[in-house]
């Protein structure tokens, strides 16, 4: 297996037989790697835009693939998905589109305060505001329109909720839901990033599927991976967005964890054409990824890391970043930077095992060091 990335010491790098210091999302690049490679198939599995990148790559080479290359564009831009809901009536927050900061202001005049502007092309927060007041919403829009690759935004209404995630997998139509979490989110300025998926879903799992598989079917997607969020509010489930992969906060580690099925393995699957078969998800009690969050700061040491693993329940506990990382203040999910992946008798223990664990996690910067040699 090779993996790419630009980073050299991206984590993935560990689990590859080989590595490509390559972006993601560098389609031409990736392209020149597979005709000398010949690999037997491909697969973007945690990051939104490469995913189409993936979708491309396979119908040049005769690759098998999950989905196409026109429902894997569709997939990737939360506007033309955006536009396709609307066309088959998928419940979802309102919105407008702006290209600029006065065309932004009416279409936030129009939907109300506070409102969310987002870049219509990016994930992990980049170019994700939240925005309180009028007086708040240029700094948000120029933002969003630098980070986005379009030059515009969306302005969307913000839906009061409960905000969970559905984790699903298809097979030649057919819409297997997983596991349905509570999506835990931090504070502004991290507005939209997660510190905890909790399963199962304290209520309201059967709508949000329902909501999920109509967004599925509305971007045409008959095979592989889908990762749909979706907000609880007071008219029913609304789809705040689907991605045509995994979740990428372990959201298959907590999938093998809580319900014995291993999306990791499927979505191999799907990507090498084999024949595939969803397990009925089986589980009980509760399980949860709690990320962990670092000071800012130049990263020195991390302690207590052993002792995270050691604790009951605890599946798994890892820090992304090397000694030398400097971490900054939490705004994107790009900040965090670890997780523990808990499973208790109940989501509540569950997520108690994981607080626990994360607790004993110290992320020592150089600062603290220099305090304590002075």
């Amino acid at each position: 297996m090779i993996a790419c990335d630009r980073d050299p010491g991206a984590p993935g790098f560990a689990y590859a037989d080989r590595r490509a210091i390559v972006s993601a999302e560098d389609e031409e690049s990736l392209d020149r790697l597979a005709r000398a490679e010949l690999p037997h198939g491909i697969v973007a599995p945690g990051i939104d835009w490469p995913v189409a990148i993936a979708a491309r790559l396979a119908g040049r080479l005769g690759l098998p693939h999950p989905i196409s290359p026109e429902t894997a564009a569709l997939a990737v831009s939360k506007l033309r998905q955006r536009q396709r809901f609307d066309e088959a009536g998928v419940a979802q927050p309102s919105y407008r589109v702006a290209a600029d900061v006065a065309s932004a202001r009416a279409a936030a005049g129009a939907l109300g305060y506070p409102c969310v502007v987002k870049a219509p092309d990016r994930q992990g927060q980049r170019g994700l505001s939240l925005v309180g007041t009028p007086d708040e919403l240029e700094e948000a829009v120029l933002g969003a329109i630098e980070s986005s690759r379009s030059g515009s935004c969306m302005v969307e209404e913000l839906v009061p909720g409960r905000e969970v995630t559905v984790n699903a997998f298809s097979v030649g139509g057919i819409f297997h839901p997983l596991a349905v979490t509570d999506r835990l989110t931090a504070e502004r300025p991290a507005f939209g990033v997660a510190l905890a998926h909790v399963w199962p879903a304290e209520g309201g799992a059967e709508e949000a599927i329902a909501a999920a598989r109509r967004a599925a079917a509305a971007l045409g997607i008959q095979d592989g991976p889908t990762y749909t969020q979706i907000v609880l509010g007071p008219a029913g489930a609304q789809v705040v967005e689907l991605a045509a992969r995994l979740g990428g906060g372990h959201d298959a580690e907590l999938c093998r964890a809580a319900v014995g099925v291993d999306l990791n393995g499927l979505a191999l699957a799907a990507a090498l054409g084999e024949r595939l078969a969803v397990p009925e998800p089986r589980g009980s009690g509760g399980a949860c990824v709690r990320f962990l969050v670092a000071p800012p700061g130049e990263l020195a040491e991390v302690k207590g890391l052993e002792a995270a693993r050691a604790q009951d329940g605890i599946v798994d506990a890892r820090v992304y970043r090397r000694p030398g990382w400097t971490f900054g203040p939490l705004r994107r999910g790009a900040d965090r930077a670890g997780f523990v992946l808990a499973t208790g008798p109940s989501r509540e223990e569950a997520l108690a095992r994981a607080d626990r664990a994360a607790g004993l996690v110290e992320f020592v910067t150089a600062r603290d060091r220099s305090a304590v040699l002075r």
